[in-house]
């Protein structure tokens, strides 16, 4: 892609999503995440209604007039986008593919974090990790992540999200925000490693779907391409049998890749190429 063309895609898509984030989604954001605690600000007079157990009883017997500490909440976060850029996100039967469902997240998560304030940071995986950005704040360094992601090539096609959690508590020791926005086209036993992630980082899942994942398209025959394993099948869309076991398929994994986040204790939403992706992050934070 062209830098001039890169720029303004970055642009149209800095316009679109920012306006969602401010007027939309910041006040959702900052409800479901919060600060790391709260930290000490000042001392003043005490006020009729404070709470006693606020008293600064040092202050309080040096000036013999009750004193109270001021507590602030710690706001600062960190927020770390785990991406996945290979093979099979390119995928995409509508006007967007996943993989331009998962920009468009990104983007909505990192305006919404810079609004408040907050550092993000990302890694791209495919089935290695493809970049690192380490986290910072501001407009200029979200539009930076923005920019690599729109033009990152993978030097690999493969997902393997269990190397990218791995870089990500190597190189994260302070407790982050981490949302890993993938389709989960990997080997199962990922799921591990989001568990134990998840006893250091808040780890979100948001998996990205399209529709003819769900449902054969009715075209007779057609080849069916793994885009990460480079393998072509040739089925009968309009065989019956074979539309009813492609569905029953997609259903049975998407049901043991929803158990699964539920016993690991993961908040998990998924995304469609097709439909709108804000009610369903309101709906997710909400929930939180």
């Amino acid at each position: 892609m062209e830098t001039s063309e890169l720029l303004k895609k970055i642009r149209r898509l800095e316009i679109r999503t920012k306006g969602l984030t401010k007027h939309i989604f910041s006040g959702e954001y900052h409800s479901a995440f919060k600060g790391r605690g709260m930290a000490f600000s000042e001392v003043r007079d005490y006020h009729f209604g404070d709470e006693i157990r606020t008293i600064d009883w040092n202050v309080t017997a040096r000036y013999n007039e009750p004193h109270v500490k001021v507590f602030n909440e710690e706001r600062e976060l960190t927020i770390m986008l785990v991406i996945d850029v290979s093979g099979s996100t390119y995928f995409g039967t509508t006007a967007r593919t996943k993989r331009d469902l998962a920009i468009e997240t990104a983007a909505i998560l990192a305006f919404s974090a810079i609004e408040n304030n907050d550092k993000v940071g990302a890694i791209f995986l495919s089935d290695t990790v493809e970049k690192y950005i380490a986290p910072e704040k501001g407009k200029k360094h979200t539009l930076l992540i923005l920019r690599e992601l729109m033009g990152i090539v993978p030097k690999s096609k493969g997902t393997n999200i269990t190397e990218g959690l791995k870089f990500l508590r190597n190189t994260q020791k302070k407790r982050t925000i981490s949302f890993v926005i993938s389709d989960f086209t990997d080997d199962p036993n990922f799921i591990d490693s989001m568990r134990l992630t998840a006893k250091r980082h808040d780890t979100i899942a948001i998996r990205l779907k399209d529709e003819a994942e769900e449902t054969l398209p009715f075209m007779g025959i057609v080849s069916l391409f793994n885009a990460e394993t480079g393998n072509t099948t040739w089925v009968n869309s309009s065989d019956p049998a074979m539309r009813e076991r492609f569905s029953s398929q997609f259903t049975e994994r998407e049901s043991q890749l929803t158990q699964a986040f539920n016993r690991a204790g993961i908040d998990h939403v998924t995304l469609k190429t097709d439909d709108d992706i804000i009610r369903p992050l309101i709906t997710l934070f909400k929930h939180r």
